[in-house]
């Protein structure tokens, strides 16, 4: 696989007619798998993506807490957004807030005993989706190559947001 030169990254030539289709293609399947992911999580626990990451990042969290402004960047929303999610997650007593101890203009966000359980009860059927639509539908060099593509578009994105 060649990688893009500095003259095509720069934005000087549009994408080709076989870059595109490839492109429409990936974006296309890539809101399938998630549309079906999606469906299946919240018919097997009732709960959403967003739920299930963020009570993906307070299970993995030191004392399964964290400092809001700390969960929107680790989820990779906007603070407005989390706060409304979270909001909802705390009227279905999924999490709790709590003003923080040192910085009063913050707030931690406490994974409850009934976050936990619904994040546990979730995550086999969750792990099964991903095994029936995306890991078996793929060769394990694909699934090494579909984890290759996502680094680097993960590195390049994450590079161009740096000033």
């Amino acid at each position: 696989m060649t990688k893009a030169t500095p003259e095509r990254r720069s934005g000087r030539q549009l994408p080709t007619a076989d870059e595109l289709r490839a492109w429409r293609d990936f974006i296309e399947t890539t809101e399938l798998l998630r549309s079906r992911i999606a469906s299946r999580l919240q018919a097997a626990s009732g709960l959403s993506p967003g739920d299930y990451a963020v009570l993906l990042a307070l299970t993995e969290a030191p004392d399964q807490q964290m400092r809001s402004s700390e969960l929107a960047t680790h989820v990779g929303w906007e603070r407005s957004r989390l706060s409304h999610h979270l909001g909802r997650m705390e009227r279905r007593g999924l999490i709790r807030r709590q003003e923080c101890a040192t910085d009063p203009r913050g707030a931690e966000v406490h994974l409850t005993p009934a976050g936990t359980e619904s994040f546990r009860a979730s995550t086999v059927p969750h792990l099964r989706a991903i095994r029936e639509l995306f890991v078996d539908a793929l060769t394990q060099d694909q699934v090494r190559a579909a984890g290759e593509i996502a680094a680097a578009l993960h590195a390049h994105l994450d590079a161009e947001r740096r000033p």
